[in-house]
C-alpha cells in the first residue's frame, strides 16, 4: 500500500525520505513531490510529501513515530 508522508517544508521531507531509505533498503529511495492537497487553493500552500511504498503494518509506527518529529503527518493512498 501506498503511504503518503506529508510535511510542511522540503528539507523535512528530504530528511526523512532520506532516513527511510536507509532504515528500509529493500522499499528503493522514497519520493518528494510537492503537491497541492484538497482544499488548497494557493501554491504557497503546497505540501511536500514523501511518497513511500511498501511498507507493511509491522513498519508503520516506526514511520509514524519519525514523521511526528518533522511536524508531518501520514495518509494512506
Amino acid at each position: 500500500m501506498r503511504q503518503l508522508l506529508v510535511f510542511g517544508e522540503r528539507d523535512d521531507a528530504e530528511e526523512v525520505a532520506e532516513m527511510l531509505g536507509e532504515w528500509f533498503p529493500e522499499l528503493g529511495e522514497p519520493r518528494v513531490v510537492r503537491e497541492t492537497l484538497a482544499g488548497e487553493d494557493d501554491a504557497e500552500d503546497a505540501q511536500w510529501v514523501v511518497v513511500v511504498e511498501g511498507l507493511d503494518e509491522s513498519r508503520l509506527t516506526k514511520v509514524d513515530e519519525l514523521v511526528e518529529r518533522y511536524a508531518g503527518w501520514r495518509e494512506s493512498g
